[in-house]
């Protein structure tokens, strides 16, 4: 076994993740990993965006209930992404009791759309393709331990976050 494949525990079971870049598979280089994962998660969501917009443009937007612009920035872009990524962490773990990484993967991002999707409905629409980078991050990572894995999937959550956040704090 190559040192590549060996650092990539699941290399040869991604299913349908095959497509994704191979650095997400590696838990060597965050630096490198990070502001990938943030690339894919914001570009997938805005291109989602763009299609939902132009397939029901009247479609409700989520309501933050006009909070005080730090709570939202502070929210959205820090507690949100820190206690989903603990939770979508501990549903992973769970998952992955039964089904192999790929497998909870996906179903945890379709989870993450659905939950999403409680709140205004074409919004989980969007949000399950983050949740797909977020839980390939959070998968690759687990073997670092539980919280590094945690903290890399709620950085990128936390900077997917960011703009949408400030965007909200700007609008208000």
């Amino acid at each position: 076994m190559t040192d590549e494949v060996r650092n990539q525990p699941w290399l040869d079971g991604r299913g349908p993740l095959a497509f994704l870049p191979g650095l997400l598979f590696r838990s060597d280089r965050p630096l490198l990993t990070l502001p990938l994962a943030w690339l894919l998660s914001i570009g997938g969501s805005l291109l989602l965006g763009v299609a939902i917009a132009f397939i029901a443009p009247d479609a409700e937007a989520p309501d933050l209930g006009g909070a005080p612009a730090i709570f939202v920035l502070i929210g959205v872009a820090i507690l949100s992404p820190l206690a989903e990524s603990l939770i979508m962490g501990g549903f992973i773990d769970l998952l992955m009791k039964r089904l192999r990484a790929w497998q909870a993967v996906l179903v945890s991002a379709a989870t993450w759309g659905v939950l999403h999707s409680l709140m205004t409905p074409t919004w989980g629409l969007a949000i399950w393709w983050p949740f797909l980078i977020f839980s390939t991050i959070f998968v690759t990572w687990r073997p670092r331990g539980f919280w590094v894995a945690v903290l890399m999937a709620a950085i990128v959550h936390g900077l997917q976050n960011l703009f949408p956040a400030i965007a909200i704090v700007m609008g208000q």
